[in-house]
């Protein structure tokens, strides 16, 4: 069986909204987020650069962290991602 990765992933727009999502095919995910194709938040809010995203190796744990860091403050998300990315430039993947 061939390994599949799962996705934590953190978008932004213009405004510097933070949206926390997870998949199995990081990818295809952003371009659906690019190209506007699954109605909701990130559509709503033209959210699709990508910031900060970290890879697994079990859905189970993936959920797990998407979940995490949903649940943390804006000023929590933003130390992370800085961590990597301080200028928050979008990521080539």
């Amino acid at each position: 069986m061939a390994d599949k990765n799962y996705y934590v992933y953190i978008l932004t727009n213009r405004s510097n909204t933070l949206y926390t999502g997870v998949t199995n095919d990081l990818f295809r995910r952003l371009y659906e987020h690019k190209n506007k194709l699954i109605p909701g938040f990130t559509k709503k809010y033209n959210i699709d650069k990508l910031i900060y995203y970290e890879v697994f190796d079990d859905p189970e744990t993936a959920i797990r962290r998407e979940k995490e860091i949903k649940g943390w403050t804006r000023r929590k998300k933003i130390k992370l991602i800085k961590k990597v990315n301080p200028e928050f430039k979008e990521l080539e993947i």
